[in-house]
């Protein structure tokens, strides 16, 4: 029986989400500290004058310890909006955790406010934050599978940084087809 490439990375997403979310909670929020104090410390965090952090949900790496950091150092936070039917995001400037909506997936995004819209081309120096299921040393991640963040960055040119805890960290490298795109940088624990 041949099993497609498509299978096995839908069977190895559900053992890690079941995997993190069997972390305790005190564990991950250590965690993802010290995941959020390295990206902080990176020389490429420094000097980006946007960051395009994901907002993290659920047992995903913490993300808001990060964008806080941001927000205090007076760097331009923005968020993605996935835009429907299709693997584009749109990203929109924010100032606080108010006033965002849940997304279809089920996590928070930003309003649709063309007043708020930022083109993360036009930034000088961006940084944008990767989220994935689990990272390999060259900076290959199993995503989510919705090709959104490959889609992205195959025309970003600031630094992308992939968040990953250390047990899911691969020693091996991960599988990956043609449009899958590594990330510059993995930060981990």
């Amino acid at each position: 029986m041949n099993v497609s490439v498509d299978e096995v990375k839908n069977a190895r997403r559900r053992e890690l989400k079941a995997a993190r979310a069997a972390l305790p909670s005190e564990q991950r929020a250590k965690m993802d500290h010290q995941i959020a104090e390295r990206v902080i410390a990176l020389p490429e965090y420094e000097r980006a004058d946007v960051i395009l952090p994901y907002l993290s949900f659920g047992a995903e790496v913490d993300t808001r310890e990060i964008i806080r950091d941001a927000w205090t150092k007076g760097k331009t936070v923005a968020l993605p909006r996935c835009v429907e039917d299709t693997r584009f995001m749109r990203w929109y400037i924010v100032d606080s955790f108010d006033g965002l909506v849940v997304s279809s997936f089920g996590v928070e995004e930003p309003p649709a406010d063309p007043s708020h819209e930022i083109d993360p081309g036009q930034a000088a120096h961006a940084l944008v934050i990767v989220p994935g299921m689990e990272f390999d040393r060259a900076g290959y991640r199993l995503g989510y599978g919705g090709g959104f963040y490959d889609v992205f960055l195959s025309s970003f040119s600031g630094t992308s940084v992939g968040l990953c805890r250390s047990i899911f960290l691969s020693t091996e490298p991960l599988q990956h087809d043609e449009h899958d795109l590594p990330v510059n940088i993995v930060v981990t624990d």
